[in-house]
């Protein structure tokens, strides 16, 4: 049987700021790992500039990004054991929250050609 789609039932919102949360903790230059849990620590959240914001070799519209500064979705996520804020305000991704398939990073990670 294959996968079941979404199985910790995220509402679409939560969906797109955790995909941009896993393309952040790709990004060497804004994370660090922690090597007893795996835990990528993301110290740096992109601002946008006009109707969008640049993540990596990406171009993100703004209205895709709405929860990354949502508390009520990074509390969602941090229930569901997907992400979390440390103490000091950084966020961090879990290694469930970074391999878990959310189906949008083709939908809201456009190609950057500037």
């Amino acid at each position: 049987m294959p996968p079941k789609a979404n199985p910790k039932k995220l509402n679409p919102l939560q969906l797109r700021t955790l995909t941009l949360l896993q393309e952040l903790a790709r990004d060497p230059e804004v994370t660090a790992t922690d090597a007893e849990t795996g835990d990528r620590i993301i110290g740096v959240l992109p601002q946008p500039h006009g109707d969008h914001f640049h993540l990596g070799p990406y171009v993100v519209m703004r209205a895709d990004a709405t929860g990354l500064h949502n508390p009520a979705v990074m509390a969602a996520l941090t229930r569901k054991g997907l992400a979390r804020r440390d103490p000091l305000g950084a966020t961090v991704l879990t290694p469930d929250g970074l391999g878990y398939d959310t189906g949008l990073r083709e939908a809201i990670l456009h190609g950057a050609d500037h």
